[in-house]
């Protein structure tokens, strides 16, 4: 009897072993980087900085944050701003880089800027 069992088992054995294996694919590698989290905290949360009022050097408003950007590297992130207009009728969307900006505690600087400094750039458009 203990030879039939051990016969099947490595018949058994024998049969899985000639399928074939199936990739998976192949393997991800992740590289996880630790963060400092003392100067992530000390950051602004998009959601936050998006709708807020840009200001210059004169505190006058000059825009708003409408959106950020950030380049397919994830390199660069950009500022859209809304400018001109009323009451977001009439408003032009226009792109600065991120790190123009200065970030206060209660408000958002860009400096140089001017209203009809940023009419003057190039209109934004997003893409569909």
């Amino acid at each position: 009897m203990k030879k039939h069992i051990i016969a099947g088992a490595l018949l058994v054995s024998a049969s899985l072993a000639a399928i074939p294996a199936f990739s998976q694919g192949t393997p991800q590698v992740v590289t996880v980087t630790r963060v400092e989290l003392k100067t992530v905290d000390a950051g602004f949360r998009a959601s936050k900085v998006i709708g807020s009022t840009v200001y210059n050097e004169l505190n006058e408003s000059i825009g708003t944050i409408d959106d950020i950007l950030i380049t397919r590297d994830g390199k660069e992130p950009y500022a859209v701003l809304s400018v001109g207009g009323f009451l977001g009728m009439g408003n032009k969307l226009v792109v600065v880089r991120y790190d123009a900006l200065k970030f206060g505690k209660d408000k958002t600087v860009l400096p140089g800027g001017t209203k009809d400094g940023l009419k003057s750039l190039p209109e934004f458009k997003y893409a569909n």
